[in-house]
Parts: C-alpha cells; structure tokens; sequence
C-alpha cells in the first residue's frame, strides 16, 4: 500500500486548535498538520516527569520546537504548559487560549501516558495517575472547552485518542485499557449533551503508534514485552507492517474537525490497521 498520497485537503482558515501531549508525537504531528489546514494552534502538554511513569515524557523545549513548526506554515501558536488531570490548570489555559486567540473551534484530547502491570500487582498509585491522565483529563478538557464552545453559541469539535486497547483487552494494561473505554463512552454521553449546541464529539482509536514515547517504553520494558501482546491478541498491523506513523492518526483528526464529518458524532472511529477485526 502506498504510503505517500497526497493529504486532503481541508480548510480550516480563521480557527483554532487546543492540542493536549502537544511535544512530541502524535500531539505534535496534530498541531503541525492543523497548521498546515491553516488553524492556529495553542500547544498543551504537562512538560516534566510524572511519579510511577518509568519513562521521561515530552520537554519545554521539544513544545517550543512545536511553536516553530506551526509558525513555519504561517499559523500563530501558544504553547502552555499544563497538567490536563489538574482542574485549575485545564481551567487557566483554556482561559489563557481564549485570551490569545479569542475562541477554541477544535479540541484534540491528546494528552496520554500507560504503563505496563498485572492488574493484581498494580499500585494504586500506577493506577491513579494512568486513569487521572488519560479519562479525566479528557473529561477536563472537554468540561471547559465545551462551556466556551456554548457560550460562544458557534459550535465545535471534540476530538479524544482512545486507542485499539478502548475496543479489545489490553495485557498488563487494566488501567490503560479501563480508561479507554471510558474515553469511548465519554464520548457518546458529550455528543447526546452536546448536540444541541452544534458540537460534535468523537474519538479515534489508534493501534501502535511508532513515537518517541512507544520507543522509550521498549527501553524501558524491553522488546520481549511486544512480542508477548503480538502473539496474544495478534498483529498490531494486518497489512503486514509494524507499528503506524502518526500522521495516519492526525488524518482522521483533521476529517473530524473538518466539514465533512458534519453529521458524525458520538462514535469511536478505529485506525487501528486491522487490530479489532480479529
């Protein structure tokens, strides 16, 4: 299959783009590609360690590299460093957002971290901060974005990552999985909420990403780890590939965002290259 047709091509002229895990990865490869459609983009992401999280997470400098490239395609941005399971932070730099560029059109619900622990020998502590990052920092989010977005009386989108784990089981991951199918029916209950006010709420649900985070993982817990879950649950990639490149992601982000998807809301869209049809 090819890997290098062109991107469609979407307009997203005169709005704007709250991006959570905005450092590196898929967070960034979403803001970049939101620039390249012509959004202006405020970058999110906690910049700094976290307890029970072997592996280090994305840099106040890696973010400030993001505010170049989306400046590189001629767009504005603002990079805020946040905690998205903190309230009073989420609460700030949606404020601070709304004070640079004057509304949010496009939330993208990025932010997220996993570990890897039998559900019987989990911590509470491991447990707390996985479902505190990747459920209620959507929740977050999505409260205060969505308060604007109603006020405003204009509309908007909501865009979450669930994952491939959001639609099956996940080994050694109770608590990454437990919080993507609660990403999955968090996103139904937004859309009946929200319908009313022209939003619209989605979810994405990825297989393996190959990130900068997806590699530290594996120094961390080792290649063996992977080929324990492939040999389980099967292939991450049924066309014969390994794990999928961001930009695979970020394009049914910008579908989402765009026109197009007018009249899809409320469901969990799989780019999981055949990981849930097994």
């Amino acid at each position: 299959m090819s890997q290098n047709k062109p991107m469609p091509e979407y307009d997203f002229t005169n709005k704007v783009a709250f991006v959570t895990g905005a450092a590196r990865g898929q967070g960034r490869s979403h803001a970049k590609m939101y620039a390249e459609h012509g959004a202006d983009v405020v970058l999110i992401d906690v910049c700094d360690s976290m307890e029970s999280i072997p592996y280090n997470l994305g840099t106040r400098d890696e973010l400030d590299a993001v505010v170049d490239e989306v400046e590189e395609h001629g767009q504005d941005a603002l990079a805020i460093e946040c905690d998205v399971s903190n309230e009073a932070h989420v609460e700030d730099a949606v404020t601070q957002a709304i004070e640079e560029f004057g509304k949010i059109d496009f939330l993208a619900n990025n932010a997220g971290i996993f570990t890897l622990s039998e559900a019987v020998e989990m911590s509470e502590a491991e447990w707390d901060r996985v479902l505190d990052t990747n459920l209620k920092g959507v929740w977050l989010c999505s409260k205060h974005v969505a308060k604007h977005m109603i006020d405003r009386g204009d509309g908007g989108k909501i865009i979450s990552t669930s994952s491939g784990y959001g639609l099956v089981g996940g080994l050694l991951e109770g608590h990454y999985t437990a919080a993507k199918h609660g990403v999955n029916g968090l996103t139904k209950t937004l859309a009946l909420e929200l319908a009313e006010y022209d939003i619209n709420v989605n979810a994405v649900a990825p297989t393996g990403v190959d990130t900068p985070m997806m590699e530290e993982f594996v120094e961390v817990y080792g290649d063996e780890i992977l080929d324990e879950v492939v040999e389980l649950t099967g292939p991450w990639n049924i066309f014969g590939g390994g794990m999928i490149e961001s930009h695979h992601i970020s394009e049914a982000y910008m579908w989402l965002s765009s026109d197009a998807s007018r009249y899809v809301t409320g469901i969990t869209l799989p780019v999981d290259a055949g990981l849930s049809a097994k």
